[in-house]
């Protein structure tokens, strides 16, 4: 298993432009190969646009869709638990 100084070392090097060791990037595949059978992870086509938490909020939600585009025509990721306490709350 890889220490917290080889994963630091790989991301300084990948940052650089330089390409990882072949064994490397076969514990990359492996990593994914398990990680995407976790209940919790779920294909998404690319390209994703990440956005943060909005916190329920719905006038936030349309602005996002007024400046990226709409779904299904973009691929959205919402990271947060999209739960809000205010006015608006989808």
């Amino acid at each position: 298993m890889s220490s917290q100084s080889d994963r630091d070392r790989q991301i300084e090097h990948l940052m650089d432009c330089k390409p990882l060791p072949e064994a490397e990037v076969r514990t990359c595949d492996q990593t994914r190969t398990i990680l995407v059978e976790e209940w919790n992870v779920q294909p998404m086509k690319c390209p994703v646009t990440v956005c943060g938490n909005i916190h329920g909020q719905f006038h936030d939600l349309l602005e996002l869709f007024r400046i990226g585009g709409s779904a299904p025509d973009t691929n959205y990721l919402f990271i947060g638990d999209c739960v809000g306490f205010v006015v608006y709350v989808i």
